[in-house]
């Protein structure tokens, strides 16, 4: 009786998350439509040449570009050996870099962003994480988890633990976990 009672809860809890997880991912439009120097491409035939393109012709920083319901700008970067103050601060592993981004909901419900769905990318193709841990620690960064209403915007910064002499090429940014997202050339 007790294992049936646990199977149940189990099947529960699974259906839960899946139902969270499912509206989630519908909640907004999450296709790869941008704006500024980036090609564009509504017919899904066209994909890969879109990407081509899109490859070929990398935003760079000042260009706002769109992920589903979120409009970026890259506004600059810094680098730093440590984040913090004088009691509380992080060290990087190499160095910390700060990506100083804009981001406006340009749809039509609040919507979270998270510094956690961003990616950067450095000259030789390898993927870098987010730090969430280093973000804690520096005051104002508005990336950990923030809500923004429609037509709202917030300035934020995105960590980076990155080896020391590593040259960032992109960030990828993300309205969501689930977006496509679109790439920024640093």
């Amino acid at each position: 009786m007790v294992l049936v009672v646990i199977g149940a809860l189990v099947l529960l809890l699974f259906g839960g998350c899946a139902a969270i997880v499912a509206a989630i991912g519908s909640s907004g439009d999450t296709s790869r439509v941008t704006t500024g120097r980036i090609a564009e491409s509504d017919d899904p035939a066209d994909e890969p040449t879109a990407r081509k393109k899109t490859r070929e012709k990398q935003a760079g920083i000042g260009t706002a570009v769109r992920d589903g319901e979120f409009s970026f700008t890259v506004t600059k970067m810094d680098k730093r050996a440590r984040v913090g103050g004088d009691f509380l601060s992080k060290d990087a592993q190499g160095v910390f870099l700060l990506v100083y981004i804009t981001v406006e909901n340009i749809g039509d419900e609040a919507q979270a962003f998270s510094g956690s769905a961003q990616k950067l990318y450095d000259a030789k193709g390898r993927e870098f994480e987010a730090s969430a841990e280093a973000a804690i620690y520096l005051q104002d960064s508005k990336s950990l988890y923030e809500k923004i209403n429609p037509g709202n915007s917030v300035r934020g910064v995105v960590l980076f633990d990155i080896p020391k002499n590593t040259d960032p090429a992109a960030i990828e940014l993300h309205d969501s976990i689930f977006s496509n997202g679109v790439k920024v050339k640093l």
